[in-house]
């Protein structure tokens, strides 16, 4: 069982940044495919991030493309999302999620990851 905990999100202004972190229980992180997702209110959750298990490979959703950056530390069980030029409609629910490893060609298919954390809000002001 991988417990997963996010931390960073907050209210931010349009233009600005934050950095969430997801922080893995299990020794064996460097082994699950990590994704970041979000949820709106009353939208559908969308694809924002992921990255495989070494790390050398990312993906992005295409309405964060160029502006949020995923990366991870199998070192301290931690993956990351820079979020820069944050917008209004950034707004949402961020989930860190874990998949396994073989899992990466899905990578932006939710239902393939089995590892959710509890999600933090992130609010952008316009």
């Amino acid at each position: 069982q991988v417990q997963l905990v996010e931390s960073g999100g907050g209210l931010v202004q349009a233009g600005g940044a934050l950095r969430l972190s997801c922080v893995a229980s299990e020794r064996t992180f460097s082994s699950y495919l990590m994704g970041w997702f979000r949820q709106g209110l009353g939208k559908e959750r969308e694809f924002v991030a992921a990255i495989s298990v070494g790390g050398g490979s990312r993906y992005y959703g295409d309405s964060v493309k160029g502006r949020f950056t995923i990366s991870r530390d199998n070192g301290k069980n931690t993956v990351y999302l820079q979020m820069n030029s944050l917008k209004p409609e950034d707004t949402a629910v961020y989930y860190c999620a874990a998949a396994p490893g073989y899992y990466l060609g899905y990578y932006s298919d939710y239902e393939k990851y089995n590892y959710w954390g509890q999600g933090t809000q992130v609010t952008v002001s316009s």
